[in-house]
């Protein structure tokens, strides 16, 4: 199978702002099948209903990346516990698992089956700001982190894209995600033969002494070349 990606939006918004877009050319370059679903209920609908819109008829796979921010990073929480085979990567980005703040969040299940969203989530990333305006802050992550392991990333940069924090480039999430097989294997390396031009000659500074430890093995060397048989 080849390789895909899936980039959820965050609550009220759509895949075509922030650095959604951005990252499908980078991926997409990288030979990956990306995939931007617009679900305008997102955070609107309750879960109980909204997560099988998203489940039916999307390959969710050992060679598929999922990619959510925000409230897309919640819903992915949702889709992990319920899919049927692990995936390769997951990267939650400004994601939490519990109400940050007083508004409704129908995005959130009451309880979640972490000992499941761990087996079927791979390589496991959770970025989260210091400081975030909704509180999808770096507690968040840790909680997200406790419950899943993986590895957490706290920096001091908002929401990671907002309607008054552009976005437009996300270099780390394209560094973090795993290479192709093809993109490792195209490029074999090259190791240079004895005599190949570019490759340096070794000289020999006549200027340097040689060390203590070199002298001795010389003499060593020496005296054994001189003995009978030697």
């Amino acid at each position: 199978m080849s390789k895909n990606a899936v980039i959820m939006h965050g609550t009220g918004g759509n895949p075509d702002v922030l650095w959604y877009p951005w990252l499908d050319r980078q991926l997409t370059a990288r030979g990956y099948q990306v995939e931007r679903p617009y679900y305008p209920s997102l955070n609107v609908e309750p879960i109980s209903t909204f997560l099988p819109k998203v489940l039916d008829g999307r390959l969710f796979d050992a060679d598929t990346v999922l990619v959510g921010h925000s409230g897309g990073a919640a819903l992915l929480l949702a889709v992990l516990e319920h899919l049927q085979a692990p995936v390769a990567q997951t990267i939650l980005v400004a994601g939490y698992a519990t109400r940050p703040n007083n508004s409704d969040e129908p995005v959130l299940q009451d309880v979640y089956d972490w000992d499941r969203i761990r087996a079927n989530g791979g390589e496991m990333y959770f970025i989260n700001s210091i400081t975030d305006p909704y509180g999808c802050d770096a507690t968040q992550g840790r909680l997200m982190f406790d419950n899943l392991g993986g590895t957490q990333i706290v920096r001091d940069e908002g929401h990671f894209g907002d309607f008054n924090q552009p976005y437009d480039t996300f270099e780390l999430i394209d560094r973090l995600i795993v290479p192709m097989q093809s993109e490792r294997n195209d490029a074999e390396p090259h190791i240079p033969f004895a005599g190949e031009a570019g490759v340096p000659e070794i000289e020999v500074d006549e200027n340097v002494a040689p060390r203590p430890e070199e002298e001795v093995a010389d003499v060593a060397r020496a005296d054994v070349q001189s003995r009978p048989g030697g």
